[in-house]
């Protein structure tokens, strides 16, 4: 039986407690330093109060450890692994090398003993069988896939590999290959390597031959929509993922919340068609809350990318921010530009006070707005600027969404059978109960039941199977047996609950059960071959306990990384998405007969854009 997970993201600990209670099998989150999201730091004691809450589910808190690290910080950075394991962490992600050293061998004199797993994280651009094994080989338990991989891929890593496989499901997808853009740090000095990216994808550029001639004016040529695989997760399962992630640890909370709860509700439609071969890692299922759609929060418009092995049109070039939902068609513009009347895409779409929409000018640029009211098919609001009739209006605020997100908040338990048996002896009433949680806690609660026999039985069983069937500390109790062979005692209501609530503390006393996470042995690892014999830039070696492992594996040169060398000539980015094939200009799949060097260019700064055809590939470099 293959454990399924389903990995959430959270910026802080309120968003990791919601995650959770919708039906997350597991958190990943920052500790106080190193988490690659500079806004998106958290305390140790927030760490240990989330580990205490996910653990009641045997649900797991990952820590992303997964910047590159420099000589300076490595004291730090060996502290804080220390820490938020005895803070209750499950795992830690990571992406510099010198993290397998220390959890190794200790950091100088400093020699604490290190037990948790260790993630490769997606950083490391995990894309080839040769890489996969190589860093399965240094230690690491996990391996967070590249995201622009298709299930054939996914597959031959899965065979090349005895590890658990991770692989992004929804989210934000970067242009380029993680780990490998460097483009942030040319531009301004912040590299994505370090947490502080400038998100450069994400801007606007006009599209230039070399003769300077526009072929494309002002569009977000590097941004991409956003993933979501959510009607493929039986194929990604099969290709060998064990964990499904969901992006966002700068999201808010309803993203999360409407993220976890759909693809939850997926998954365990996944294992209810498999249960002979797939179960969820965590225990416990969910009550209540909102019926959610990924359509109603924050996203760019979806894309399945690569996964089929096919290429197709990724891009969100006209609005790198969220869009939402299409709703209709701008029919008439009132006095003042202060009312539009659209004619909506289907008859379900209902506005509300307070929506917030979105469109495209003529010019190209994106114009957001709030409606103040909204009656029917009419949208009033301050004056809108640029708005005429036939433009396309999108909602990316569903304010009725929002309240309910809001308002019905998801409540996880854990189902719990119990049986009761009622003894009399020497006119006295005795109870002995005993339940069993479905993680397997097994415990007992006897007591008192009073002196008096319950004249009317059959309504004594209903009271008993009402009050002690219900929900208690995230517990669901269930009764699944009462043996009475003297007839039934007369119980108040207020003393079954505290049968009940006795037996949900006494099952609170034991650690909740855990299914074991694979562990690699960190003292006997074999070190495979290295992919390449020569370690680049691109490997991002930023400290010397970095380069000793490499060169251990047989390098011979190791390069700095970009951040410390700035390296001639590098690759700014390497990516399987395409501009020439978005804009119909691909000479293998449009026919387009010039194969003419093109650039993108932004207030000035010309960025040169090559066509590796043979892997259908395009890099973006200093132009």
């Amino acid at each position: 039986m293959r454990q399924l997970e389903l990995l959430a993201p959270a910026r802080d600990i309120q968003i990791g407690i919601a995650a959770i209670d919708c039906g997350a099998d597991a958190v990943y989150i920052a500790g106080p330093q190193f988490g690659a999201r500079k806004a998106a730091g958290n305390s140790i004691g927030d760490i240990r109060k989330l580990c205490d809450h996910a653990h009641r589910f045997g649900a797991r808190i990952f820590i992303t450890l997964n910047t590159i690290l420099y000589d300076h910080e490595l004291e730090d950075a060996y502290s804080q692994m220390l820490a938020v394991q005895e803070a209750g962490a499950d795992a830690i992600i990571v992406q510099d090398p010198a993290v397998i050293e220390m959890a190794r061998k200790g950091l100088g004199e400093r020699h604490e003993e290190f037990r948790i797993p260790l993630h490769a994280s997606t950083q490391c651009a995990i894309r080839t069988p040769q890489q996969a094994a190589f860093l399965e080989s240094l230690g690491f338990s996990r391996l967070i896939l590249e995201r622009e991989l298709s299930l054939e891929e996914i597959r031959a890593i899965r065979n090349a590999t005895s590890c658990e496989l991770e692989f992004f499901v929804h989210g934000a997808l970067c242009v380029c290959y993680s780990g490998q853009c460097y483009l942030s740090e040319m531009i301004s000095g912040r590299s994505a390597n370090r947490g502080t990216c400038i998100q450069a994808c994400r801007s606007r550029y006009d599209l230039i031959d070399e003769d300077g001639k526009i072929l494309v004016r002002d569009k977000a040529l590097l941004s991409l929509k956003d993933y979501n695989l959510r009607n493929r997760l039986e194929d990604l399962a099969a290709a060998g993922i064990s964990s499904f992630k969901i992006e966002g640890r700068l999201k808010n909370s309803s993203y999360v919340k409407n993220a976890v709860r759909d693809y939850s509700i997926a998954l365990d439609s996944l294992i209810q068609h498999h249960p002979d071969e797939y179960e969820r890692s965590s225990f416990g299922s969910v009550a209540g809350g909102f019926m959610p759609d990924t359509d109603k929060t924050f996203n760019r418009g979806y894309t399945e990318l690569y996964l089929d092995g096919k290429r197709s049109r990724w891009a969100s070039m006209d609005a790198a921010k969220s869009m939402g939902e299409e709703i209709g068609k701008v029919t008439k513009v009132g006095k003042g530009n202060s009312s539009i009347e659209i004619a909506p895409v289907s008859r379900s779409v209902m506005l509300n006070n307070g929506d917030g929409f979105s469109f495209v000018d003529r010019n190209g640029d994106v114009t957001g707005f709030r409606g103040d009211i909204c009656s029917g098919n009419v949208i009033r609001s301050r004056s809108i600027p640029n708005i005429s009739a036939g433009v396309r209006i999108f909602r990316n605020i569903n304010a009725a969404f929002e309240k309910e997100l809001e308002r019905q908040d998801c409540k996880r338990e854990i189902r719990t059978d119990v049986s009761v048996s009622f003894l009399q002896e020497d006119g006295n009433w005795k109870y002995l109960a005993r339940a069993e949680s479905e993680d397997g806690r097994l415990v007992t609660n006897a007591g008192d039941a009073g002196n008096l026999k319950a004249e009317n039985s059959a309504r004594m069983l209903h009271m008993l199977e009402s009050q002690i069937g219900k929900s208690s500390e995230g517990y669901r109790f269930v009764l699944k047996e009462i043996s009475a062979p003297d007839g039934l005692p007369l119980l108040s209501a207020s003393s079954i609950n505290g049968i009940r609530r006795s037996l949900a503390a006494e099952i609170d006393k034991i650690p909740a059960g855990k299914k074991e996470l694979m562990k690699k042995a960190l003292d006997h690892c074999q070190l495979n071959p290295l992919p390449e014999a020569d370690v680049s830039y691109k490997y991002n070696v930023a400290n010397h306990l970095s380069e000793a492992l490499y060169r251990r594996a047989g390098a011979g040169r190791v390069e700095k990384a970009y951040e410390l060398s700035h390296t001639p000539s590098a690759e700014l980015m390497r990516t399987r998405y395409c501009i020439r094939f978005e804009t119909g200009m691909c000479p293998k799949h449009h026919g387009a007969k010039s194969n003419a060097p093109l650039y993108l260019l932004n207030n000035g700064r010309r960025l040169a854009l090559h066509f590796d055809c043979r892997k259908c590939e395009m890099t973006v470099m200093e132009g």
